[in-house]
């Protein structure tokens, strides 16, 4: 019997990450879901038991930030399962703030979770990715296509994701891998929970940024409340995984879809700039 086919997904311990472990193991993946404190999995676990795939999830730690960690976790799958047939990038973490306010080393750790991290996860991958003619899937963000008021951190290393793999994939493809990016939108999920902003205290130190960071907060609340669920989110990277010949970038709703194209039918920049320029007036 041919073994079942084996995906590893990065920051799975909650939101979209969670959901897309659960979808792979009830589209029949044997699904690897790591993330950097396994402490945190029960949620995870518990939600496999209920919907009955508890079988198909295996958790294991993975830090995107510690190349030795990476190369471990996937000795052991290999060593484990054989295979592994597909790669979900998910795991990141969001920094709010403008340059002149922010320390460099916040903007340097923003780049090694959310570029980096996928750098290292992806290369370490590969050579069995080929072996199994798999695939790599990235969450991405709207965010990586439009740059956002406030997010110069998280935007760039975001669009360093982007432009990364837009130039792996057709290199990817000559071995048989398919690469895919997945561009949510705003996600009701732990991933801005976990910021733990203090508003109040933001608002206190951003001097003459204030009056913009304050619109700019207004504006994401309100987007926020209308936001998709993570299994929402997560439903196109399990399309994308099970999908002969997935595309290579994929929104995840239908606002996404119509956010991205601001810029990507922009070829002067204007039309971002009026739209993110009322984001904080």
């Amino acid at each position: 019997m041919t073994s079942p086919k084996t995906v590893l997904i990065t920051g799975t311990s909650s939101g979209i990450g969670l959901a897309a472990a659960l979808g792979a193991a009830r589209s029949g993946w044997t699904t690897i879901a790591t993330m950097r404190d396994t402490g945190k999995a029960q949620t995870l676990l518990k939600a496999a038991a209920d919907h009955g795939v508890a079988d198909r999830i295996q958790v294991k730690r993975l830090d995107v930030v510690d190349p030795g960690s990476i190369a471990a976790c996937l000795d052991e799958v290999i060593a484990e399962h054989g295979r592994l047939d597909a790669l979900i990038n998910n795991a990141g973490a969001a920094t709010v703030g403008t340059i002149e306010q922010m320390d460099l080393d916040d903007v340097r750790s923003a780049m090694e979770v959310n570029f980096f991290g996928v750098v290292a996860t992806t290369r370490a991958a590969l050579p069995h990715l080929r072996a199994a003619r798999g695939r790599v899937i990235t969450v991405t963000s709207v965010g990586g296509v439009l740059g956002q008021p406030f997010n110069e951190a998280y935007c760039a290393a975001k669009f360093a994701v982007e432009g990364f793999m837009e130039s792996l994939a057709p290199v990817a493809a000559t071995v048989g891998v398919d690469v895919t990016v997945v561009e949510p939108g705003a996600v009701a999920s732990e991933f801005v929970t976990n910021l733990g902003l203090d508003v109040p205290a933001l608002l206190a130190a951003a001097g003459p940024y204030a009056p913009a960071l304050e619109a700019y907060i207004a504006r994401t609340q309100q987007a926020f409340g209308t936001a998709q669920s993570p299994a929402e989110a997560a439903a196109p990277i399990i399309d994308a995984l099970t999908a002969d010949h997935p595309a290579f970038r994929i929104q995840t709703s239908a606002w996404a879809r119509d956010f991205v194209a601001t810029t990507l039918a922009d070829l002067d920049g204007s039309a971002v700039q009026d739209l993110t320029s009322t984001w904080v007036r």
